[in-house]
C-alpha cells in the first residue's frame, strides 16, 4: 500500500497489490483522472495517460489550443458551466446567481491511517498501518470555497474510500446546490449495470442491463434510502460471472435522499456519480462554515463478483461495523410480532418465552404495542412509557421476569415517529415535519418528527435512555415505518429548508451515536418496515438489520441472495416464521424456513406453543445446528453458487477460514418430475482437503467438489420408493461438509 506524488509530472498514484488510482494535477489546475483498475507499476511520468484530441464543437479554456477541453477530460471534481455539459459533482449557487466554480489544486498532505469524518459513519481502521490517506486541497479562487477531496486506500483489497470537503473560506455566503460524494470516468462503457431495487417486501432483486448511451440512475427522495432502491451498484464487464471477470461495486455510507448515476457520452466513456441526491438539496454555507459529504467507497476486482462481495463484506464487517457486537455470533431470538400483534399481556408473553427457552432459544424481544395507549397503529407512537395495564411493573417487570428464565430481553423502539393520537403530539404538534398552510400525509396513521432539531432529537434520548437505564435491556430493535412528506422544519428560515432532509438524517444518526455510546453491550438492529433503510450508514451503529418484513422462504432467497452483494450474513436479520406465511400465504415446510434463514442472524417470529411435538422437536435441532455452526454461517467466507433469478435452484456457501468446514445451503422452488442428474459446483474449498458430507457419509477431495460438483440429483423425484422420503415443491437441503485427512494429521 502506498500513495506517491510526482513532482514534476504532477501525477498522484494511489496502489496496494490489487488496485492502482492514478490521478493528476491538469493543465488548467483541476484534478484530472488518468487511471483505475487492476495494480499497474508506478512510473516517475505517468501523464501520458491523459488522452487529449481535437473536438469537433468543443469548447476549450486555453486560447488557440483545441486539444484540451473540459468536456473530453476525466475528472474528479467535474463542475458544469466551463465547456463539460456532462452532469456535475458540484454545483455552488452565489450571491450574483452565477453557478460557475473552479476549483484549483493548492496543495496536498499523504497521512497514515483514516481520519474520521464529523457526524456521519465511515470506514475506519484500528491501526493507521491499515490504510493511508491522500487529501487534495482546490480552491475556487472567486468564491474562496475550498475543496478538500479525500482518499483512503487500504491494505487490503481492492477497496479505495472517497469524501469532499468543504469550507466557504471566502466572505459571501452561498449555496451548494449539489455535492456529490464521488465521480468515477471511466474510458469506456461495455459495462453491465447491476441495481438492486424493489419495493416493501420485495427489497434489493438483482436487475441487470447492459450500459447505454445517456442516463441510467437510481436514487431515493424519500427521506431514507428506500425499498425501491439501495445505495449500492455494480459496473461488470458483460463476460465477468461470480467466478471470474472484472467489476467495480459503488457502496454508498449514507441513510438519506442519494443519487447513483452512470452517463454514458458520445464517444462511449462513462461517468459514475454518487452522493446526497441533488434534487430538493440546498446547504447554506456562510463564510468560515464547512460542509462535508458522506463517504462512498469503490471495490475494484479482476476475479469475479464473490471476490467483490467478500471484500465488502469483511471491510462491514469488521472496519464499518463497530462495537462489542460487531466480532460476536449473534443470539437466536424469538420475536412476538407475528405470534401476537397487538393482542398480548405479560404472561402470554412470558408462556412464549418459556417454551423458547425450552427450545434454546437465547433472546426474546418485545415487540410494537408495549407502550402508551398502544392497541392498533393508530395511537401511542411517540410515547415511550410502558402501558401498565399490559405489562404491570413495566419493562422493568417483563425483563427481569425474562432473565430469570436465563434468556436476555429485547425491545421495539420506532424513535422517528409519532402518531397524531399521542401526548407527544399533543404537548408538541410543531415538532413534525409539515409545511405551513398544507394538508399534512400519514403513513400508517403516523407522521416524522422532525429531527433536524436537536430539542427533539435530546427528548427521545432521554425517554429511551431512562428505559435502558432502568431495565435489562439486551437488544433493540430500531423501526421506522414510514417516508418524508412534506419535508419542512419550522425551525429553519425559508434560506435553509433545503437543508432538512439531510439535517434530519443527521439527527438520525446522532440519536444513534449517543444511545449506542451509553449502552455498548446493547446489541441494535436497524429496520425501517423490513428493508426500507437496510444500508451501509446503518451498519456503522447497528451491525445487523431486518432485511425484509417478509418472512417467506421462497421471497427471502431472493432478497437474501440480492442484499448479499454487498452486505455480509452477519447483517442479515432472518427469521422463521409462521406457516401460511403472513405476506404471501405460502406454506413451506419448517425445514426450508430455518435452511433459508440459517444464512442470517437466525430467529423466529411465531409462537411456539402453537407448534406440534414433532415440530418442537425440529425447532431444537435447528437451534442446536445453527449454535454450531453460527460462527461459520455468519463470518465465514460467502459464495453465491446458483442465483434465484436465473432460474428454478438457488445455492449459496459459507466456508469457515481455515477451509476445513465448508455450509452449503441448496433450494428448489418447484418440483420436478423424472429430473435430470445434477450437480453443484462449489467454491472456496481447499482442493488438497478431503471433505466428508456430514449426512451421507460420502467422501470428496475438494477439487472433485469444485469441478466436477457435489451430487444434488433427487433419487424420488417422479416415484416415491419405499423408505424414501419424497421430494416437494419449495425444498431444500444443508450439506455440511467437514475436512478429514488434512496433510499432517
Amino acid at each position: 500500500m502506498k500513495i506517491v506524488y510526482h513532482e514534476e509530472s504532477k501525477v498522484f498514484h494511489l496502489w496496494n497489490e490489487n488496485i492502482s488510482y492514478v490521478m493528476m494535477v491538469l493543465p488548467n489546475g483541476h484534478l484530472g483522472q488518468l487511471y483505475f483498475g487492476k495494480r499497474i507499476h508506478d512510473r516517475n511520468n505517468m501523464s501520458d495517460m491523459l488522452e487529449l484530441a481535437v473536438r469537433p464543437m468543443s469548447s476549450c479554456p486555453f486560447p488557440g489550443d483545441r486539444t484540451f477541453s473540459l468536456e473530453h477530460v476525466k475528472q474528479e471534481l467535474p463542475s458544469f458551466g466551463s465547456g463539460d455539459y456532462r452532469s456535475p459533482a458540484v454545483e455552488i449557487c452565489q450571491r450574483n446567481g452565477s453557478r460557475i466554480c473552479d476549483f484549483q489544486y493548492q496543495s496536498h498532505c499523504i497521512e497514515a491511517g483514516k481520519p474520521k469524518l464529523p457526524g456521519l459513519p465511515a470506514t475506519y481502521v484500528e491501526d493507521a498501518a491499515e490504510a493511508s490517506t491522500l487529501v487534495v486541497n482546490l480552491k475556487d479562487s472567486v468564491t474562496g470555497i475550498c475543496a478538500q477531496l479525500c482518499y483512503t486506500i487500504f491494505a487490503r483489497g481492492g477497496i479505495l474510500a472517497r469524501s469532499v470537503r468543504y469550507h466557504n473560506e471566502g466572505t459571501e455566503t452561498v449555496q451548494l446546490t449539489r455535492a456529490m460524494s464521488l465521480c468515477l470516468d471511466l474510458p469506456d462503457c461495455d459495462y453491465e449495470w447491476m441495481q438492486l431495487s424493489g419495493a416493501w417486501a420485495r427489497e434489493r432483486h438483482v436487475i441487470t442491463r447492459k450500459l447505454v448511451m445517456g442516463v441510467q440512475s437510481i436514487g431515493s427522495l424519500r427521506g431514507n434510502s428506500s425499498h425501491q432502491h439501495n445505495p449500492f451498484l455494480v459496473l461488470k464487464r458483460p463476460s465477468a460471472t461470480e467466478r471470474q471477470g472484472e467489476a467495480i461495486g459503488f457502496s454508498l455510507i449514507y441513510s438519506g435522499n442519494f443519487l447513483m448515476q452512470a452517463e454514458v457520452d458520445a464517444h462511449h466513456t462513462a461517468r459514475v456519480l454518487a452522493g446526497i441526491h441533488p434534487d430538493t438539496f440546498s446547504w447554506r454555507l456562510e463564510p468560515g462554515e464547512r460542509f462535508q459529504t458522506p463517504e462512498a467507497v469503490m471495490v475494484y476486482t479482476d476475479k469475479g463478483l464473490n471476490d467483490m462481495s467478500q471484500t465488502f463484506h469483511r471491510l462491514y464487517q469488521k472496519r464499518l461495523a463497530r462495537g462489542k457486537w460487531r466480532d460476536l455470533a449473534r443470539p437466536i431470538l424469538i420475536n412476538n410480532w407475528e405470534a401476537t400483534y397487538f393482542d398480548f399481556t405479560e404472561d402470554k408473553l412470558v408462556q412464549i418465552a418459556e417454551r423458547a427457552k425450552e427450545c434454546g432459544v437465547e433472546l426474546f424481544v418485545l415487540d410494537d404495542g408495549w407502550f402508551g395507549a398502544r392497541s392498533s397503529d393508530r395511537a401511542g407512537l411517540g410515547d415511550w412509557v410502558a402501558n401498565t395495564t399490559r405489562l404491570p411493573r413495566g419493562i422493568t417487570g417483563i425483563a427481569e421476569r425474562i432473565e430469570d428464565l436465563g434468556m436476555k430481553f429485547g425491545l421495539w423502539f420506532e424513535p422517528e415517529m409519532v402518531n397524531e393520537d399521542s401526548d407527544l403530539y399533543r404537548l408538541h404538534p410543531d415538532w413534525i415535519l409539515a409545511a405551513p398552510q398544507r394538508a399534512k400525509s400519514h403513513g400508517r396513521y403516523q407522521y416524522v418528527l422532525d429531527f433536524s432539531r436537536k430539542e427533539v432529537v435530546d427528548f427521545l434520548y432521554e425517554m429511551m435512555a431512562k428505559i435502558l437505564r432502568e431495565a435489562k435491556v439486551s437488544y433493540i430493535k430500531w423501526d421506522m415505518n414510514r417516508s418524508i412528506t412534506e419535508c419542512f422544519s419550522a425551525s429553519l428560515p425559508p434560506e435553509r429548508q433545503g437543508e432538512v432532509y439531510h439535517r434530519y438524517i443527521l439527527g438520525v444518526y446522532d440519536l444513534y451515536e449517543r444511545l449506542t455510546r451509553e449502552f455498548p453491550e446493547i446489541l441494535f438492529e436497524s429496520c425501517a418496515s423490513g428493508g426500507g433503510r437496510f444500508d451501509a450508514g446503518m451498519l456503522y451503529y447497528a451491525p445487523q438489520g431486518w432485511v425484509s418484513d417478509d418472512t417467506d422462504a421462497v421471497e427471502r432467497m431472493k432478497i437474501q441472495y440480492g442484499t448479499s452483494l454487498c452486505y455480509p450474513i452477519s447483517s442479515m436479520g432472518a427469521h422463521v416464521s409462521m406457516c401460511p406465511n403472513h405476506q404471501v400465504f405460502r406454506s413451506t415446510s419448517l425445514h426450508t424456513r430455518a435452511n433459508v434463514a440459517y444464512f442470517g442472524t437466525f430467529g423466529y417470529e411465531l409462537d411456539l406453543n402453537r407448534l406440534t411435538k414433532e415440530e418442537i422437536s425440529e425447532v431444537k435441532e435447528q437451534i442446536a445446528f445453527m449454535k454450531q455452526y453460527r460462527e461459520i454461517l455468519q463470518f465465514g467466507s460467502f459464495y453465491r453458487l446458483k442465483s434465484p433469478f436465473e432460474g428454478n435452484q438457488m445455492a449459496w456457501i459459507a466456508v469457515s477460514e481455515d477451509k476445513r468446514t465448508a455450509i452449503v445451503g441448496w433450494y428448489r422452488v418447484l418440483n420436478t418430475v423424472n429430473g435430470c442428474y445434477t450437480r453443484l459446483r462449489l467454491e472456496g474449498l481447499e482442493p488438497d482437503f478431503c471433505y466428508r458430507d456430514r449426512q451421507s457419509g460420502t467422501s470428496c477431495y475438494g477439487d472433485e467438489l469444485m469441478n466436477l460438483g457435489l451430487c444434488t440429483t433427487d433419487s424420488t423425484a417422479g416415484e416415491v420408493t419405499e423408505g424414501k422420503v419424497p421430494c416437494t415443491d419449495f425444498e431444500s437441503r444443508i450439506y455440511v461438509l467437514e475436512a478429514e485427512n488434512l496433510p499432517g494429521n
